[in-house]
């Protein structure tokens, strides 16, 4: 038992010894600049680059998030009529309004793209 302990310690000390000769700074890849591509040098329209774009993301998320809740709804509606449970003029329905709000979502975030 106390032979493996110190093989263990060994084994980490001569890992150590080996990563500790190397370079500590890797070559790391460029960061990608965001998509206002601000002059070099310009940390505040670098910050607000970034910013957008994590705006943009976040906004894609939440729209997928509603097309993935309203397919839900939608498998529901359909596990509902097939069960009899509801008329599958609400699957129908739910389906039109699900489309329009999606096309309306999608619109919102072109123009929002657009403004930020």
């Amino acid at each position: 038992m106390v032979l493996k302990t110190c093989k263990r310690i060994a084994a980490a000390a001569g890992l150590l010894t080996l990563s500790a000769g190397q370079s500590v700074w890797a070559a790391l890849p460029t960061p990608v600049a965001p998509s206002t591509a601000p002059a070099a040098g310009d940390w505040v329209a670098l910050i607000k680059g970034y910013i957008k774009d994590g705006g943009l993301v976040l906004g894609l998320a939440i729209a997928v998030l509603g097309f993935l809740w309203i397919a839900y709804l939608g498998f529901a509606k359909f596990n509902e009529a097939r069960k009899g449970k509801a008329e599958w003029a609400e699957v129908g329905v739910l389906g039109i309004v699900g489309a329009i709000v999606m096309i309306f979502a999608s619109y919102l975030l072109t123009e929002a793209a657009g403004v930020i």
